[in-house]
């Protein structure tokens, strides 16, 4: 088989086999079905060019690699079926937000730890709403008295907030530079105006 017909063969297995799964698939699932001396770096680029113009990409997410619909066409998808396709489980409010941001920067960490961050309890209602959803899971014990559970996100997460590995959140340090976020004020429970005042909280 003449090297282009090849390639172009290679091409069409990697994103037929994307396409079909339900899951990211990783590289060494592509690796399968067009060996490892393949370039899978080469073929998702040169399938990716090809889809420019088109309203959905082949992007790295939650280790894989996975046909994703473009932003611009949110709104359309909305429209059509009420909702965001493959969105949470459930609408999370501002204090869902941001207690999931909380846990995906300084993960693993506690309920308790959490509570610090916000100065007021956070409720176990906002906890299994996480849970729930499929973006939190337990992680080890804390070695701290009593042992409790710490929270960690999950691939599931990787798969909402479209990141390949939590090495792609944004940098901490950046996002403070920039003024749009404060780890002072983080932990002081000053994040934003009203917020904690409108958190649930547990009552024991």
């Amino acid at each position: 088989m003449p090297p282009a017909v090849r390639w172009r063969e290679w091409m069409n297995r990697v994103e037929a086999t994307i396409f079909a799964a339900s899951e990211p698939v990783t590289r060494e699932m592509l690796a399968r079905i067009v060996g490892k001396n393949c370039s899978i770096d080469l073929l998702i680029d040169d399938i990716r060019e090809e889809l420019r113009g088109r309203p959905y990409d082949l992007v790295a997410v939650a280790g894989g690699f996975r046909h994703l619909t473009r932003p611009a066409y949110a709104d359309a998808i909305r429209s059509a079926f009420g909702t965001a396709v493959g969105g949470p489980a459930v609408d999370l409010t501002q204090s869902d937000v941001l207690v999931l941001m909380c846990i995906a920067f300084f993960q693993p960490i506690t309920r308790a730890e959490l509570s610090s961050f916000f100065g007021k309890e956070i409720s176990r209602d906002l906890i299994g709403r996480l849970r729930g959803a499929g973006l939190i899971a337990s992680g080890p014990r804390s070695p701290t008295p009593g042992a409790p559970y710490t929270y960690v996100t999950t691939k599931e997460f990787l798969l909402q907030f479209g990141l390949d590995t939590l090495r792609d959140l944004p940098d901490f340090e950046a996002l403070e530079d920039a003024g749009l976020l404060s780890k002072e004020k983080l932990l002081a429970g000053d994040i934003m105006p009203g917020f904690c005042d409108d958190m649930e909280v547990d009552v024991e």
